[in-house]
């Protein structure tokens, strides 16, 4: 009797398929940091800057400082490719973010001071509403409450208290802190602005036309650890 032959069999080995990555993607976001003799701080403002989870740029203005901040940021740079500083005469706030603002390649943007008083640990929270796409611009108020505050000096809360109040007569809206150095846009709008203001009046310049332009503006509380002037504070009265 004659030897049946089984045919072979190719084993097919079933790949499981791939499950789609779930993490969502990184905000997109640039800080603009205007530094003017900060060596104190400006190194900590930028490790801070740095465990933020964000696909970041980071833009530095050194405003002609004379102390040991050019070193501190030429050192900082060469291990940061997504780092740019770029160094000018003493010109002022406002010119410092002037100048960087051409130079912002991600799709929000955050001013952030380099003096420590506001705490790049409240960043996420301040660009939610335009990372939800929500805001145009957020306002991080130092006078709204439910956040840490350092007691304020009084004649420039009486100052903030009033220009604050005019801005809301002026413009019908709601704003608690005018003069807030921490805000947040979307790079678009801030492109747009007409920005000519070269000392701290940009704050206030900047406030004003975004009102007028009638965009989303939300408001959030922000921890502030303000510095006396023996500390290094450099807003007066004046401004």
């Amino acid at each position: 009797m004659g030897t049946v032959s089984t045919p072979s069999r190719t084993l097919l080995k079933v790949l499981p398929t791939p499950t789609p990555s779930l993490e969502p993607a990184r905000p997109r976001v640039a800080f603009i940091v205007p530094a003017h003799n900060e060596a104190a701080t400006i190194g900590e403002v930028l490790d801070r800057l740095e465990e933020l989870p964000f696909d970041m740029q980071v833009i530095v203005i050194d405003d002609g400082s004379t102390d040991a901040t050019p070193s501190i940021l030429q050192r900082w740079q060469e291990t940061r490719p997504w780092g740019l500083v770029i160094r000018q005469p003493n010109r002022g706030k406002g010119a410092a973010i002037r100048t960087a603002i051409p130079h912002v390649d991600r799709e929000i943007v955050v001013i952030q001071d380099a003096d420590m008083e506001y705490d790049p640990a409240d960043v996420p929270m301040l660009i939610e509403p335009i990372a939800r796409g929500v805001a145009d611009v957020v306002f991080g108020s130092r006078l709204s409450g439910g956040r840490p505050q350092r007691a304020y000096m009084f004649w420039h809360l009486v100052g903030n208290r009033v220009l604050s109040l005019l801005t809301n007569v002026l413009f019908n809206t709601t704003l608690s802190d005018m003069e807030t150095g921490y805000k947040a846009f979307r790079a678009d709008v801030l492109k747009t602005l007409d920005l000519r203001r070269n000392d701290f009046s940009i704050e206030p310049e900047i406030t004003a036309k975004v009102c007028k332009r009638k965009l989303r503006i939300y408001e959030l509380p922000i921890a502030y650890y303000g510095r006396t002037y023996a500390e290094g504070k450099k807003i007066t009265w004046r401004d």
